[in-house]
């Protein structure tokens, strides 16, 4: 009894529009990459009054998941949807991006700014990065899907360092990685479209007449601020204990008791992301241990920035 003849993976992906010659998705990812180039310019010129240039920086072609993973750490990532486009696509931005944009708006010369080390972003920047992607997508947007369009889902940022592959096979998928330099001042980032290849081969690319209306740099700002405020951030308490010989130290038990070094109220520094904060006083208010806060370290907005920073 014969076998049943098989398809070459390649082959079949082909036959059935999942994977795209090379010529052929080279041409769509610079036609997308031009889009990005001509209006994200001038759209972050008009909200936050910077000089960010933005230009294509090239293709890859790959596993939809090997691709995200290829790219490394240090990058922000927001999973997102268009109902009418795509049911998956990726929007990764580099954080020394997100970090700069952010130092500039808290009021930094783009001049004094000195590239960033790539790093996880914090809780407030990955907030600040969902602006961002919101600029990105809504270009996107209108150069695929017209004007009249779905909205875009887009999924909270998150850094790649937290990210979980999907289970649902989607990381197999025959995938196209769109690369865009971005810089501001002296920094050189980048960002990052990946899109699935049976989606960007049925895509009509199309120049915007326009995209949504542009905000002042006075309401990003405020945007900003809003954004920065309603962040949450992990307080820590630290309490001076007694001073012990080294000795002693090393020689403490279970059940050992160390005293405060106050004899009267007790002094706690309350700080956020490294940032001193408020002195307070260390109290108790029914079953729960508290602090009472006396004074601050700085004006509000500079214990924004100190945090943010």
């Amino acid at each position: 009894m014969s076998e049943k003849p098989t398809f070459d993976p390649t082959v079949l992906a082909r036959l059935t529009g999942q994977l795209g010659d090379r010529e052929s998705v080279s041409r769509l990812c610079a036609k997308l990459g031009e889009v990005f180039a001509e209006f994200l310019p001038d759209l972050f010129e008009s909200e936050l009054g910077l000089d960010v240039a933005v230009s294509y920086a090239g293709f890859e072609t790959g596993r939809y998941g090997a691709l995200i993973s290829g790219l490394g750490g240090a990058m922000a990532l927001s999973d997102c949807e268009l109902r009418d486009w795509s049911p998956q696509f990726t929007l990764i931005c580099d954080s020394p991006f997100i970090i700069t944009l952010v130092e500039n708006m808290l009021g930094a010369a783009t001049d004094a700014v000195e590239e960033p080390e790539p790093r996880p972003l914090s809780k407030i920047e990955l907030d600040v990065a969902a602006m961002i992607f919101a600029r990105i997508a809504g270009v996107l947007k209108t150069a695929v899907g017209g004007e009249n369009s779905y909205e875009i889902l887009q999924g909270a940022p998150y850094n790649a360092e937290e990210r979980r592959a999907p289970e649902d096979g989607s990381e197999q998928k025959h995938a196209a990685l769109v690369n865009m330099a971005v810089g501001i001042g002296p920094v050189l980032s980048t960002f990052c479209v990946v899109v699935p290849q049976s989606v960007l081969l049925k895509t009509v690319i199309t120049s915007p007449r326009a995209v949504q209306p542009p905000k002042t740099r006075r309401e990003w700002s405020e945007q900003l601020g809003e954004q920065v405020r309603r962040s949450k951030v992990t307080l820590e308490a630290r309490i001076r204990l007694e001073s012990q010989k080294l000795e002693t130290i090393s020689r403490l038990a279970v059940g050992d008791v160390i005293p405060f070094q106050d004899k009267a109220d007790v002094r706690v520094d309350v700080s956020a992301n490294g940032t001193k904060l408020y002195v307070c006083e260390f109290g108790r208010s029914g079953a729960r241990y508290t602090v009472r806060v006396k004074d601050t370290y700085g004006s509000q907005d500079e214990l924004l920035q100190d945090i943010v920073g």
